[in-house]
């Protein structure tokens, strides 16, 4: 996988996460208290400048009550 290809699939996520939040009307504090995971963490995520790994994805789902996949789904 090139670098272009990483970074495609980084905002790809990113968007997907913020439609979702979005649509469960969450701001990122609200999901960051959800989730125990960082504001500013959540907001990077989202615009695609921070990899991530299974357990955040993970941690996400749970913080947005949705299935881990349904945030892979993009």
């Amino acid at each position: 996988m090139t670098k272009e290809e990483l970074q495609l699939l980084k905002v790809q996520f990113g968007e997907n996460l913020q439609k979702i939040r979005e649509s469960k009307k969450l701001s990122l504090l609200k999901l960051s208290y959800n989730c125990d995971l960082d504001e500013s963490n959540i907001s990077k995520i989202e615009h695609g400048k921070k990899n991530i790994t299974l357990a955040t994805i993970v941690e996400l789902a749970r913080g947005l009550e949705v299935p881990p996949k349904r945030l892979l789904d993009f």
